[in-house]
């Protein structure tokens, strides 16, 4: 049986105003292996045992295919480290200079690992570091010497163990493989059973302007659209689209949605939910957009990129549509109220006499 060879991925990508290509370098690594774990933001842990022998290479020799694809394609620089399991192959990342590669054979294991202090230990927090520090455990030698009982004496059962396995860079965890998001969605349920097509409209922009954020959030854009109604029977109605072009903004995402509402031709149905789902996603620097010579477009994206800069700074709901907006005379089934939103506030002081 081959030994497992781990390799830690970490991403230097730029927090600017460019694309995230998070979800494309994601995908460039699963082309290498598909025995991939993201770690996000911006990392990720690849199980290459078996791709070694498939691509005719040795680990460093994966590795700087990998980083050659990464950087001609994405212009995105990679820190490698390669272990025998997750465990030293993160630690040996978080050591290793950036744009290079640490690989640290079985054989190596315990000479790499011995001198290092405790707080770089995996599962060693603060605490743990200043307490073991306390008992003379200064180095992750010192800690792999400590007979397993006093560890566990000291520090609990769980603790102690994984301490004294940490220590002697024992970790049985498998990289867990996992697929790349493909779809997005948001559903709103109400309390009591709506009637009104107002307030399923209402519901179904609230649900697009959510949909629109996350995918700009994640700097995607879909390419279809799917539209579900739940009645009060338990039973539901779903209509889908494919969108013109692939897109994240929400005016529109919400036309696309009110048309696919109109398709299911409700005549006073007893909606008890609705969801919205994006589908067919792809990054957004691969979305393209018409151009038009219409200005309300282009007001609706200023507008559109103000609400983002607010919801960013400020939390979601900074800004949205005055169709959405609470009112306190009214209140309907499934919208809060805004005495529900709005901490209640002491009395107005009397001025005593």
């Amino acid at each position: 049986m081959a030994e497992r060879r781990i390799l830690h991925a970490h991403f230097h990508l730029e927090r600017g105003p460019e694309p995230d290509l998070y979800g494309q370098l994601l995908a460039l690594a699963q082309d290498i292996t598909p025995r991939v774990q993201p770690i996000p933001p911006d990392a990720a842990h690849l199980d290459i045992t078996g791709a070694l022998r498939y691509w005719q290479r040795d680990a460093q020799g994966l590795a700087a295919l990998l980083r050659l694809r990464a950087l001609a394609l994405y212009g995105v620089q990679v820190t490698y480290a390669i272990a025998p399991n997750r465990m030293l192959a993160a630690m040996a990342a978080a050591a290793t200079a950036p744009g290079t590669t640490t690989v640290i054979e079985h054989a190596e294991v315990g000479r790499w690992l011995r001198p290092r202090p405790v707080a770089a230990l995996y599962g060693v927090g603060p605490a743990t570091a200043g307490k073991l520090r306390t008992y003379g455990l200064h180095t992750i030698g010192d800690i792999a010497d400590t007979p397993a009982p006093t560890l566990i004496r000291l520090f609990g059962a769980a603790m102690g163990r994984a301490l004294h396995a940490h220590a002697h860079g024992q970790d049985p965890r498998t990289v867990q493989a996992q697929p790349i998001a493909k779809s997005l969605g948001a559903d709103r349920n109400f309390a009591a059973d709506v009637l009104g097509e107002v307030e399923h409209r209402r519901a179904i922009l609230d649900l697009a302007q959510e949909v629109a954020a996350r995918l700009r959030d994640g700097k995607q854009a879909a390419g279809a659209l799917a539209l579900a109604v739940r009645y009060a029977d338990g039973t539901s109605s779903t209509r889908s689209r494919t969108l013109p072009e692939a897109t994240a903004h929400t005016h529109p995402l919400t036309s696309a949605a009110y048309e696919l509402y109109d398709l299911l031709g409700l005549q006073r149905a007893r909606v008890r939910g609705i969801s919205l789902r994006a589908q067919d996603l792809r990054p957004a620097t691969r979305a393209s957009q018409q151009l038009t010579l219409d200005p309300a477009d282009d007001r609706a994206l200023a507008v559109e990129a103000v609400a983002d800069l607010a919801r960013a700074r400020y939390g979601p709901g900074a800004i949205r549509p005055a169709t959405l907006a609470v009112s306190t005379n009214r209140t309907s089934p499934g919208i809060p109220d805004a005495k529900t939103l709005l901490p209640a506030l002491p009395p107005p002081e009397r001025n005593r006499p």
